[in-house]
């Protein structure tokens, strides 16, 4: 399941967004993204030597992902982490090691059966 920021969210062309500036476009209150930030290790703003959290794009874009998957997916916060760190993926199945020589052996033997 890929994940898409809300075609209605724009993003400004912007290397860093101050949090209050991250609550307008997210629509999030200020708590509720520095309770992300300890939880979520995707999202981590610089700080600037007085402490103020400057948010690069890329968090900005990972806020709203969360947001999507406990707002309207209705995920758990566990639940969202570990949908993050498979990055939406199922595991992929393992197939099955055959080797070389099973192969060569069932070859032959269906060269045999149709000659």
């Amino acid at each position: 399941m890929e994940i898409q920021i809300p075609p209605k969210t724009s993003i400004p062309d912007k290397l860093y967004f101050k949090i209050g500036e991250v609550t307008t476009i997210t629509d999030l209150a200020a708590y509720v993204l520095r309770f992300w930030e300890s939880e979520f290790n995707i999202i981590s703003p610089k700080r600037t030597e007085s402490g103020q959290r400057l948010y690069r794009k890329v968090d900005v874009e990972s806020i709203l992902k969360i947001k999507h998957l406990l707002y309207e997916k209705k995920f758990t916060i566990e639940g969202a982490k570990k949908f993050l760190k498979t990055n939406g993926k199922q595991k992929p199945e393992l197939v099955p090691h055959t080797s070389f020589e099973e192969i060569k052996s069932e070859l032959l033997q269906i060269k045999a059966m149709l000659g």
